[in-house]
């Protein structure tokens, strides 16, 4: 299947190419001093792709073998990336269309379509409340037993006890809502959810072998793999993500596998209203909405920060500090992060959209510092129209 968007170059589309190679060689120095053996990125702008490359290792082979031996593989256009958190906003999508359907709205109580949901005081919490990260569960554990036995999920996370009253913090959920929204999905559809974000979200658009939510076997091969930083000069692989069980089970908050390209794509879909090369999947309105800021000034007790939560991503906002996006992002710049490696965002007044994977689960502290000079550097290119 060709790729949705046109190939361009930055020049063509009213980006400066300078801030562009900075940003790449920013990149190249961090793989050169040991942060990530391998990564991608994709600048796009109003339906085209300006820029796509790929760095280092995907997958690093074992100590005296050279890549492409024994395991190793450098990282090219074909390789996904264990995307973390940016599949918050591929599953927070695929709840967007249900209420496009209309089968569900914002201001529905979960438990209204998953009845059982209502157990330990949670009857009250609604879609909005979920996916804005104030359900008042963020700690909630879904065992691994739970991914291919979708009856012990939906048990499993209607058993979910309350840590503080819905609605009255905002914190990060790392996982536990959105396998609730999962649930949600699978109670409103009768699909397995991984099945309607393809048929629903990544397919239309063209994207399907771009962004997977449950990666098939036949495509385990393009699955770069995830490490922790380095220990006495060698990356130390995550066991618990680099299994075919985990790409299988395309966790909804945090195992999706994608291509910088892809995301990319993806974001310029949402800049430009819900429609991509042509293909519609969603109102303008309904991005206008869930892009908006619910939490305003309200800290994020997971951040220390403000998130400017919308309904699946965040917004950069008018504050001294921000987290991913880039600290000169115009304020609705909207996008999510990946724990330690990613970040994703558009920027819809621009038309710019942006995706940056790496393969090491680094540091906050690092992370933050890099995507803020990574992305600031991508918003540095952007000229007027």
């Amino acid at each position: 299947m060709a790729f949705p968007l046109p190939e361009s170059n930055p020049e063509a589309l009213g980006l400066d190419p300078r801030p562009l190679e900075r940003m790449c060689a920013v990149i190249e120095r961090h793989i050169a001093e040991g942060h990530h053996p391998g990564a991608q990125v994709a600048v796009a702008r109003n339906g085209r792709l300006a820029l796509f490359r790929s760095f280092g290792t995907a997958r690093v082979a074992p100590e005296g073998a050279r890549d492409g031996d024994a395991g190793g593989r450098p990282a090219d256009a074909r390789s996904l990336f264990l995307m973390y958190s940016n599949t918050k906003v591929v599953t927070a999508a695929a709840v967007w269309m249900l209420v496009e359907d209309g089968l569900l709205r914002f201001s529905d109580t979960i438990a209204g379509h998953v009845p059982e949901f209502a157990a330990n005081g949670k009857g009250e919490i609604t879609v909005l409340q979920l996916l804005t990260h104030q359900g008042g569960f963020p700690s909630a554990v879904v065992p691994e037993a739970c991914w291919e036995d979708h009856a012990l999920l939906r048990k499993t996370v209607s058993n979910f006890t309350l840590e503080w009253t819905p609605g009255s913090k905002v914190r990060y959920h790392p996982a536990a809502a959105h396998w609730v929204s999962a649930v949600l999905i699978e109670a409103i559809t009768g699909m397995d959810f991984r099945a309607f974000i393809r048929d629903r979200v990544t397919a239309p658009l063209g994207l399907a072998d771009e962004i997977v939510v449950g990666l098939p076997a036949g495509q385990l091969d393009r699955a770069a793999d995830i490490y922790d930083p380095k220990v006495d000069g060698g990356y130390v692989p995550r066991a618990g993500e680099n299994t075919a069980a985990h790409h299988a089970a395309g966790i909804p908050g945090g195992g999706g596998y994608g291509s910088a390209r892809g995301m990319a794509a993806f974001y310029q879909m949402l800049a430009a209203g819900g429609a991509l090369n042509g293909a519609r999947v969603l109102a303008p309105r309904t991005i206008e909405f869930v892009t908006r800021n619910f939490t305003g000034d309200r800290i994020d007790e997971y951040m220390g920060l403000p998130m400017c939560r919308g309904i699946g991503p965040h917004s950069r906002g008018e504050h001294p500090l921000a987290r991913g996006l880039g600290t000169i992002a115009h304020p609705r710049t909207f996008g999510h992060g990946g724990v330690g490696s990613s970040y994703c965002w558009a920027d819809p007044v621009s038309g710019v959209s942006f995706a940056f994977f790496s393969n090491c689960r680094q540091t906050e502290e690092f992370h933050n510092r890099r995507m803020d000079v990574i992305s600031s550097l991508a918003h540095m290119s952007i000229l007027p129209a």
